[in-house]
C-alpha cells in the first residue's frame, strides 16, 4: 500500500463516502465531500505551479523539495480542506499560530519559505501589515469568517476559487516520501519546522500502528480497520495549529471516525464544548492536560449536561493532576476509559498508560510504545530495564524514540543532528524528557529536562510538583520556576492562580499539604498570585512568562 495522506484519503472515502467526517454546528460533511473540495483546493495549487520540485533523494533531511502553504486560521473544515488539498498538489500546508504578533509572523512565514498563505479574514489587516516584507508569498487565499475584514488588495476569495474548480482526482506521482511538517509551539525558543516523510508519520503518530491493532500495511488492513466501528465520534478541542489537534483528526479519518468541532473555535469554551458533545453525542473527547481539563470542569460545575455518550477521555502533551482527573470523571459514565500518552512534536507518541497511578504521589508510570526506550544519562546507550535500578534516586535517562522518525528540522542541520543522533548504529529523537523505571517495570515519567530546578544541588522537576500542588483545594491552576537565590542558588517558587472564592494559602500552609508527597527540597520556598496562567492556544505552558512574573512580583515586594 502507498502511505501517502492523499492516496489514504481518496482510499478512505471511496469506502465510506456518505459516513459523517466533520460536524460543525449545523454542517455535516461526509468523507465524499471532505475528499472532493480537497482535490479542488489541490488544483488551485497545481494552478498556480505549487507543488513538488525536487526528488527526495536529492536533498538532506533538514531540506524541502516541496512548495510550502501555510494556512493561518482558526479551526474549521476549510484548514483540513486545505491540508488534504496541499497534499494532493504536492506541496505541503504549515501551521500558523493565530496569537502570533507581527515579528512572530514573518519568522514562521520566512523559516518556512511559504510560497502560499490561506487565512481567516479576521487576519486580514495582520496579513497587510507584513505582506511586503515576504517577497517570496505570491499566493493569498482569504476565507470567510464572518468578521466582515474585506477582501486584501490581490488576495483571492476562498470560497469563489473552489467553486471554479474540478473535483476530478489530482493524478500526480505521490509517494510515502512527500512530507508533512508540523511547527512546534517555540516553548523552548524558536518556533521550528519538523521534517517527517508521510509514511512514517503516519505510522508513528496518524493512526497507522495503533498498540493492540495490525500495523495497516495493505489496503484490505486498512478499510478492515474503518469499518471495525471504534472510529467513534471525536471531540475535537485542540487547535488544528499544534500537533495535537491534527493528530487527533488524522487518526479519526484513519479509524473511519467523525471529528466534530464546538461552535466556538476561537477559544477553549468549556460550555461550547459540552453542547457540541450533547448535541452531536460524541464519544469520545481529547484533552491537553489540565490546561483543557479545567475549562471544561468549570462548565460542569456551572450548569448539568448530557455527558452519558462519553466512552473515551484521552489526554496528552502536558500534564493531567490526579486531582482534576477524579473529579472530571466524577461528571462522566462510570465507564468512561482514561488513555493518557507522552509524545512530542519530533518523538511522535512515545508511551500511554490506562492508569498512570505509579505509588509516587506526582510521578505518573506509563507503558513504553515498541521502539520508545530509556537512553544512559550519558547517552551512550540504552539502560536495560533488568538491571536498572528503579527509581528517580537511582537510574535516570533520557525518553528516545528509534524506528519512524522525522528526517529533521526545516532548514536547521545543526539542530536536526543534536536531536536525531546516531547510537551505536541506531538513529534516535531525544526531544529532552527524563525518566526511570519503577519497580514494576513501567516508566516513571520526570519531566522536561530545560525545566528542571537546580536547588541546593538537588534536581526538581516542576511538573512533579504541579501534580501536588493542584490537589490542594485554593489553587486552581499552577506553574512552577526556579527564582535565583543565594542560599540555594535556584529557590522553587509556585506561581497560582485562585479557585473562585478561596484565599491564598500561605508558604507555611502549602509545605504542610506537600509534605507527605514531596521531598523538603522539592516543596515551593515562595508563592506568587496571578490572575490567569499563561499558555498557548495548545496549552503548552508558557515558563518564560511565569518566571518574569515571578521576578517582578518579589521584585516589588522587596
Amino acid at each position: 500500500m502507498l502511505v501517502n495522506l492523499a492516496v489514504l484519503q481518496e482510499l478512505i472515502a471511496g469506502a465510506i463516502a456518505e459516513r459523517e467526517a466533520i460536524v460543525w454546528r449545523d454542517r455535516i460533511i461526509t468523507f465524499g465531500e471532505l475528499n472532493r473540495r480537497s482535490r479542488q483546493f489541490g488544483h488551485i495549487l497545481l494552478a498556480h505551479r505549487l507543488g513538488h520540485h525536487t526528488p527526495r533523494s536529492a536533498l538532506q533531511g533538514w531540506e524541502s523539495g516541496q512548495d510550502h502553504v501555510a494556512l493561518y486560521m482558526y479551526n474549521c473544515p476549510e484548514f483540513l480542506e486545505a491540508m488534504y488539498g496541499a497534499y494532493k498538489a504536492r506541496a505541503v500546508p504549515i501551521n500558523v499560530n493565530y496569537r502570533y504578533v507581527e515579528e512572530e509572523l514573518i519568522y514562521v512565514l520566512t523559516n518556512s519559505d511559504a510560497r502560499a498563505l490561506v487565512y481567516h479574514s479576521a487576519f486580514a489587516p495582520r496579513v497587510a501589515a507584513i505582506r511586503s516584507r515576504l517577497p517570496r508569498l505570491q499566493l493569498l487565499i482569504q476565507v470567510a469568517d464572518g468578521s466582515e475584514e474585506p477582501l486584501l488588495d490581490g488576495a483571492l476569495d476562498y470560497e469563489a476559487l473552489m467553486a471554479a474548480q474540478s473535483t476530478d482526482p489530482l493524478t500526480l506521482p505521490y509517494s510515502g516520501d512527500d512530507l508533512y511538517i508540523l511547527y512546534t509551539g517555540g516553548t523552548t525558543g524558536l518556533p521550528k519546522g519538523v521534517v517527517w516523510r508521510q509514511e512514517d508519520v503516519f505510522y508513528n503518530g496518524l493512526g497507522g500502528h495503533v498498540p493492540g491493532f495490525n500495523r495497516l500495511e495493505t489496503e484490505a488492513l486498512l478499510l478492515e480497520h474503518i469499518n471495525m466501528g471504534f472510529g467513534g465520534r471525536t471531540m475535537l478541542c485542540a487547535p488544528f495549529m499544534h500537533g495535537a489537534g491534527q493528530w487527533t483528526a488524522f487518526n479519526s479519518f484513519h479509524r473511519g471516525g467523525t471529528v466534530i468541532f464546538p461552535d466556538d473555535t476561537r477559544r477553549l469554551d468549556g460550555h461550547a464544548v459540552w453542547r457540541a458533545v450533547q448535541q452531536h453525542r460524541a464519544d469520545q473527547i481529547g484533552l491537553i492536560g489540565d490546561s483543557f481539563a479545567l475549562p471544561l470542569l468549570s462548565a460542569l460545575r456551572e450548569r448539568s449536561y448530557d455527558t452519558s455518550s462519553i466512552r473515551v477521555l484521552v489526554s496528552t502533551a502536558a500534564v493531567l493532576s490526579s486531582s482534576v482527573k477524579k473529579e472530571l470523571l466524577s461528571y462522566l459514565p462510570p465507564e468512561t476509559m482514561v488513555i493518557e500518552s507522552v509524545g512530542a512534536t519530533e518523538g511522535g507518541l512515545q508511551a500511554m498508560s490506562y492508569d498512570t497511578e505509579s505509588g509516587r504521589a506526582g510521578i505518573p508510570a506509563y507503558q513504553l510504545r515498541a521502539g520508545t526506550v530509556i537512553l544512559q544519562a550519558d547517552r551512550n546507550g540504552v539502560l536495560d530495564p533488568a538491571s536498572a535500578r528503579p527509581g528517580d534516586t537511582g537510574d535516570v535517562g533520557w525518553i528516545a524514540s528509534t524506528g519512524h522518525l522525522p528526517l529533521g528540522y526545516l532548514g536547521d542541520r545543526e539542530k536536526t543532528l543534536q536531536t536525531f543522533p546516531v547510537i551505536s548504529g541506531v538513529r534516535y529523537c531525544i526531544g529532552g524528557d527524563r525518566a526511570c523505571y519503577g519497580e514494576d517495570g513501567r516508566v516513571l515519567f520526570l519531566g522536561r529536562e530545560s525545566m528542571c530546578i537546580n536547588t541546593g544541588g538537588e534536581k526538581v522537576y516542576v511538573e512533579e510538583v504541579e501534580r501536588i500542588l493542584k490537589s490542594h483545594p485554593a489553587i486552581y491552576d499552577v506553574l512552577v520556576v526556579g527564582l535565583p537565590s543565594q542560599r540555594w542558588g535556584q529557590q522553587v517558587t509556585a506561581v497560582v492562580t485562585l479557585t473562585p472564592g478561596a484565599t491564598a494559602p500561605s508558604v507555611t500552609e502549602l509545605r504542610q499539604h506537600c509534605a507527605p508527597h514531596l521531598a523538603d527540597y522539592k516543596i515551593p520556598r515562595g508563592i506568587v498570585p496571578a490572575p490567569e496562567i499563561v499558555r498557548s492556544p495548545s496549552g503548552k505552558p508558557d515558563y518564560a512568562w511565569a518566571k518574569q512574573h515571578a521576578l517582578q512580583a518579589t521584585s516589588t515586594t522587596r
